[in-house]
């Protein structure tokens, strides 16, 4: 069964505010892909499990119509708020039953998605809404997350570390799929023709409120905060305290930080 965990209004919110489009180099090597395969002109493309669409909205200038689905309602309603894009759409729905007619398809993306999928109802559904020499393009983000300030990157990034590790007991057993690097997932596509591309690198200038913005939104931090919101909030608070001692701040500290997060490593399916 697909998940459905994403549902709230406030994580739909800092899906928008923290969560990352495709880095440039993703998108590039995605788009030739596409092109190097396709013999008629690209016209739809579909992003699935969009989120609140960043994703989604990095294809509108390149098709025609780009439609974003997600089974989660508050991820739509973000995704429709923040969108201005005359060609791009949004609809509630879940990735094992499209609604799309049978080889109507040119592209189906999945950014950070696919491991959350009922994998063989969803490839069942791939080969049947897509054209002939219809594309599939999924991505991750690996767990390699690396955070970079002047001389205390390696504490910086152990301090994110260690406070993912401290969330593992809350982790969903499909996030395995994002550990092995989305192996099964890319075993699982039923066509021939396929790539599999690793280390792709980016990154992104952030402020340290970002960061722990980016944090709240895992899966695994919202199962936690059900769980016990006191000490779930207590960890953010632990985190930033923990990054101004590493970066050298006492109290007087800017309201901006030039930290860098660094999501290099991306693999893309």
């Amino acid at each position: 069964m697909a998940a459905n965990l994403f549902e709230g209004k406030a994580h739909a919110a800092g899906y928008q505010r923290y969560r990352l489009a495709p880095p440039p180099e993703l998108q590039q090597l995605l788009l030739a892909y596409l092109r190097d395969k396709r013999t008629s002109p690209v016209q739809l493309a579909v992003d699935i499990g969009c989120g609140s669409g960043q994703g989604t909205r990095v294809l509108a200038a390149h098709f025609e119509k780009v439609i974003g689905i997600d089974i989660s309602e508050a991820q739509i309603e973000e995704a429709k708020q923040a969108n201005t894009l005359p060609n791009v759409s949004y609809c509630v729905s879940s990735a094992e039953q499209l609604p799309f007619e049978d080889g109507s398809v040119d592209l189906i993306t999945a950014f950070v998605a696919a491991h959350w999928f009922d994998l063989e109802r969803f490839m069942k559904e791939l080969d049947r809404v897509l054209r002939p020499n219809g594309c599939v393009a999924f991505s991750t983000y690996t767990s390699d997350v690396r955070l970079q300030y002047k001389d205390c990157s390696e504490k910086l990034t152990e301090i994110f570390s260690e406070a993912v590790e401290r969330l593992s007991k809350y982790r969903d057993e499909r996030v395995h799929r994002v550990l092995d690097g989305y192996k099964e997932i890319y075993a699982s596509v039923p066509f021939k023709d396929k790539k599999r591309v690793t280390d792709i690198f980016g990154k992104l200038s952030v402020s340290v409120a970002d960061v722990i913005g980016y944090f709240q939104t895992f899966s695994m931090y919202q199962t936690f905060l059900r769980s016990d919101p006191e000490k779930a909030k207590a960890l953010l608070l632990e985190m930033e305290q923990r990054f101004d001692i590493a970066k050298g701040f006492g109290k007087e500290k800017p309201k901006e930080m030039d930290t860098i997060l660094d999501l290099i490593r991306l693999r893309a399916h």
